[in-house]
């Protein structure tokens, strides 16, 4: 059947609280309304407003609340409803739920989950289209996961709430009405597994979560051109793969990192430096990257020049050095 990806995390979301009565569902508008995009649609209608109920606008107290619950027993998921809006839990996520399990020696687990619709793409203002990956990559104790496709979706969302420690998981807005023929339910790949998502042989565009489409394309252009472009989808930044990764730019021995996200401080430059430590000997040319501009997101009337597309993806692959003789030295300690 056809499904689109707000449909898919619907039905994960469904399925696991049908499976499940200790998961609960909460957040703000998430309840009669269904989510400002829909994706908690009819739960409290299924399961009554004790286990999918609306809360005050106060993300700090949804994410302390959601600790509460899953140090008690329950599997709570709290939607922060934008990715900018989650910032006033973020204390909450850094020194409670990322540090429970260590702080008990492992007595305590969070088995809970921070859904956070992120990235840009749909015209948003303001506080609306933030890459706040970063952030929750940065901090020890947390996974996060961020699906691309409308399969990953359902599964990965499944295993987030199946998880025993906190996971947040990252939605991409743009994608929400991606679709795919799917049937439900389905089960990919675990966590920390990224999947080769088109297979190539010149260069390896490295992606996640919005960015893969962008690769994509941009791979199929490139094949016009008689360039073979791989991409990788890392559906997981953490934990990260990094054998996929490398297997693959070693093959290819060339590197384009493609993402929303600023590039200063951010998980394109974590993957771009993994890359070189463990290809080095591979590598024919340096990492390069494309990303969001390093400045606060713009209007949506200036939203076009801030996402990378598949142009300035093209135009960062023809620097590669492609048209470099390699050095017979190098060869051999290829």
């Amino acid at each position: 059947m056809t499904v689109t990806m707000g449909k898919a995390l619907n039905a994960a979301l469904r399925d696991a609280m049908r499976e499940d009565e200790t998961v609960l569902m909460f957040g703000e508008d998430v309840g009669p309304l269904g989510g400002v995009f829909r994706v908690t649609d009819g739960l409290t209608a299924e399961f009554g407003e004790d286990r999918c109920f609306d809360t005050p606008l106060a993300e700090a107290g949804i994410v302390g609340l959601a600790v509460g619950m899953a140090m008690n027993g329950f599997r709570p998921v709290v939607e922060m409803q934008f990715d900018a809006f989650a910032y006033p839990a973020f204390e909450q996520i850094a020194s409670h739920v990322a540090k429970m399990r260590n702080r008990t020696r492992g007595a305590v687990g969070l088995p809970m989950v921070i859904r956070v619709p992120y990235a840009g793409g749909i015209g948003g203002v303001e506080h609306h289209s933030d890459s706040s990956e970063a952030y929750y990559a940065h901090t020890p104790g947390l996974k996060v996961v961020t699906p691309a496709t409308v399969a990953d979706a359902y599964s990965l969302l499944r295993e987030a709430i199946a998880d025993p420690d906190p996971v947040v998981f990252m939605e991409p807005k743009k994608l929400y009405w991606a679709k795919d023929e799917v049937s439900l339910p389905v089960r990919t790949s675990p966590f920390g597994t990224a999947e080769v998502r088109r297979p190539g042989t010149d260069a390896t565009l490295v992606a996640y979560g919005p960015a893969v489409p962008v690769a994509l394309e941009a791979a199929a252009a490139a094949e016009a051109e008689g360039r073979s472009l791989e991409v990788v989808d890392l559906r997981t930044l953490v934990p990260f793969d990094d054998a996929t990764v490398a297997s693959s730019v070693r093959r290819t021995g060339r590197c384009v990192v493609v993402a929303e996200a600023t590039g200063f401080a951010s998980v394109s430059a974590e993957i771009a430096a993994r890359v070189q430590e463990r290809c080095f000997h591979s590598l024919w040319a340096p990492v390069l990257r494309v990303t969001g501009w390093d400045v606060p997101f713009p209007p949506p009337v200036l939203e076009k020049y801030q996402l990378p597309g598949v142009d300035r993806v093209l135009d960062t692959v023809e620097r590669l050095q492609f048209d470099d003789a390699p050095d017979p030295r190098f060869l051999v300690a290829r």
